[in-house]
């Protein structure tokens, strides 16, 4: 079931807001701070945090870090999240194995 015209969560409200505000820019052009987007919209820092995070797994935006977010040029295709989890668990579990691996050569009791 479909709920329809029930209120927008704020995160999803920050990332339409924002979505309309890249549509005017320019790739490479940055993107207001996070303290500034906290005073734009008054929401807390992990809503904001939440609705860049939204846009960036559109392929919209780039994060650099400290330096903030860029509009993307496109040129970086946009992975699905779903793959990205996938990707992480296998690496997870590789680490896991060769950990076990380590773990069961080492002697009891010390070096």
């Amino acid at each position: 079931m479909t709920v329809t015209g029930g209120p927008r969560p704020k995160a999803v409200q920050v990332a339409d807001a924002l979505r309309d505000d890249i549509r005017k820019m320019k790739p490479g052009e940055k993107l207001p701070s996070q303290r500034e987007l906290m005073d734009r919209f008054g929401y807390a820092s992990q809503t904001i945090q939440n609705g860049l995070a939204a846009l960036r797994a559109e392929g919209l935006i780039v994060s650099a870090g400290n330096l903030g977010n860029f509009v993307s040029d496109g040129s970086a295709p946009s992975r699905d999240v779903h793959d990205e989890l996938k990707e992480i668990r296998s690496q997870l579990k590789a680490l896991s194995e060769r950990l076990d691996a380590l773990e069961s050569r080492s002697v009891p009791g010390g070096a």
